[in-house]
């Protein structure tokens, strides 16, 4: 399936399938659904859905008459991850977002860094849907390497 939102294009022939999650009604069933999330060449994440008539992908076919159907739906690298929180494995879940560090709390800091460099982490976030705070931290990390986590 392809489909053109906001002006992107999410096409599931393209993208790289990561996770698939269904419900536990029976294929048939007026009530099943399956979801597939994908990850574009870009980073982005977008979710590929499909149900019967009992499910949220539903179509109204005429008055008081509905059938099955299916969607796409961008999201955020934030969504996805909330997505597979709630639908996935904790080992599926880290093989597509890494290993979850319970250490790393979280500190609000102030640095001062040149404008082109906001600007990069700012489209960097726009394009990948992450956080700019993840990013920046990723890049620290990186930088510093793993001995300087603690």
């Amino acid at each position: 399936m392809k489909k053109i939102i906001a002006g992107k294009r999410y096409d599931t022939e393209t993208a790289q399938r990561v996770a698939v999650s269904c419900s536990s009604a029976e294929p048939g069933d007026l009530g099943y659904w399956e979801e597939y999330l994908y990850k574009k060449r870009t980073g982005e994440f977008f979710l590929y859905g499909e149900g019967g008539p009992a499910t949220k992908y539903c179509k109204q076919v005429a008055l008081n008459s509905w059938s099955g159907g299916a969607s796409i739906s961008p999201l955020t690298y934030e969504e996805a991850k909330e997505w597979a929180e709630d639908n996935l494995s904790g080992d599926e879940y880290e093989e597509i977002f890494g290993p979850v560090d319970e250490s790393m709390e979280a500190m609000t800091v102030t640095y001062s860094i040149p404008a082109a460099a906001a600007d990069l982490v700012r489209r960097e976030a726009e394009k990948t849907g992450r956080t700019r705070s993840d990013i920046v931290a990723g890049l620290i990390l990186s930088a510093l390497g793993p001995e300087q986590k603690a």
